[in-house]
């Protein structure tokens, strides 16, 4: 399990980020619709340039933390794997269930 623990504190790390970056854009999109009121050309590219970068970053997060769910899941199921068919303790308890 000690793989799991580790992939799974990866991904909580990754999650962190992610929440992060959602909440600037977030923030960077409201200041959008300000400039966008005040006519603020300038401001506004410069905002809109950091939306899309910011929209890049995130999709990149969310690509590394779809990567580390499957590896988290694969993790799992092979501990589970192991543990069922090698440990007979643990698969005669689970037959009997």
């Amino acid at each position: 399990m000690e793989l799991f623990d580790q992939l799974v504190s990866e991904q909580l790390k990754t999650m962190d980020q992610l929440l992060f970056l959602q909440e600037e854009l977030e923030r960077c999109r409201e200041l959008e619709e300000e400039l966008i009121k005040l006519q603020n050309e300038t401001g506004l590219r410069l905002i809109q340039e950091e939306i899309n970068i910011m929209k890049k970053q995130l999709h990149e997060i969310q690509q590394i933390f779809e990567k580390q769910t499957e590896e988290v899941i694969q993790s799992y199921q092979r501990t589970y794997h192991k543990t069922l068919f090698v440990d007979p303790k643990v698969s005669d308890v689970t037959r009997s269930s």
